[in-house]
């Protein structure tokens, strides 16, 4: 069967340092796909080829069939591929339902006619509150995003980022900083959102990773040194020299 989303041999170099090398990875339609790895791994690297925030030194990115390498941000996110990033990025000044109505907005487009005009914002209003409903966040809709408390402006990016209508969703590091508390929450949502769309996480919370995720991809050094279910990665020798080093 063919992949949703692969890559093939990808790679990419910073002077004379390897970030990605020679990466193959295949994403399946829908599900959890995991990428862990040590600090300086290339986790966010590969995120950033793939989603077009910098090009590739070789090799390719295939999207149901089609060579996507190195297209520019804008036009994958209108092919529904979308992301979040590790530092939180909303509007702060604006309310949760405008960050998001502006998000639905600028993917949506329309016309300038009067009449169109009317019912396309009729229809953004409409799937914004759909949006904000399914993150949970429809109790928030009129606070400024500065007042939210650090998970909610999380959950919040995870919003924005689905107002681009998504087929595959990229989250680097969405529970960084949060409680545990928090952290069970955006959990909850992730799943609930892997039933539908392809989602494709980096995260450093390897009890959450382990628990969600349907599989692992595990980058040290830029590589690929272990793929599986979790209870594959959870034994596997390679992985754990990665992370706690060669015993002598």
């Amino acid at each position: 069967m063919e992949a949703f989303l692969c890559t093939e041999d990808l790679c990419r170099h910073f002077g004379g340092v390897t970030a990605t090398d020679c990466v193959c990875i295949n994403i399946e339609h829908n599900g959890l796909r995991s990428i862990i790895g040590p600090n300086g791994a290339g986790k966010t690297t590969f995120i950033n080829i793939v989603t077009g925030r910098i090009p590739a030194s070789s090799g390719k990115v295939l999207f149901q069939g089609c060579d996507i390498t190195n297209k520019p941000t804008h036009e994958l996110v209108k092919m529904g591929i979308c992301r979040t990033f590790q530092i939180t990025s909303v509007f702060k000044d604006l309310s949760v339902f405008e960050n998001v109505r502006i998000a639905r907005q600028a993917r949506k487009g329309g016309s300038l006619k009067i009449f169109s005009l009317k019912k396309h914002l009729r229809e953004v209003t409409e799937e914004t509150w759909n949006i904000l409903e399914r993150l949970d966040l429809q109790n928030l809709a009129a606070e400024p995003a500065k007042n939210l408390a650090y998970g909610d402006q999380r959950v919040l990016e995870v919003a924005i980022a689905m107002a681009g209508t998504p087929t595959i969703l990229f989250l680097d590091e969405p529970t960084a900083g949060m409680s545990p508390a928090e952290t069970r929450h955006i959990s909850d949502l992730i799943q609930g959102l892997a039933e539908d769309i392809s989602i494709v996480l980096v995260e450093h919370d390897m009890d959450l990773v382990m628990s969600i995720s349907d599989a692992i991809t595990v980058l040290h050094y830029g590589s690929i040194i272990a793929e599986g279910q979790p209870d594959d990665i959870r034994s596997n020798e390679l992985v754990r020299e990665a992370y706690l080093g060669k015993e002598e």
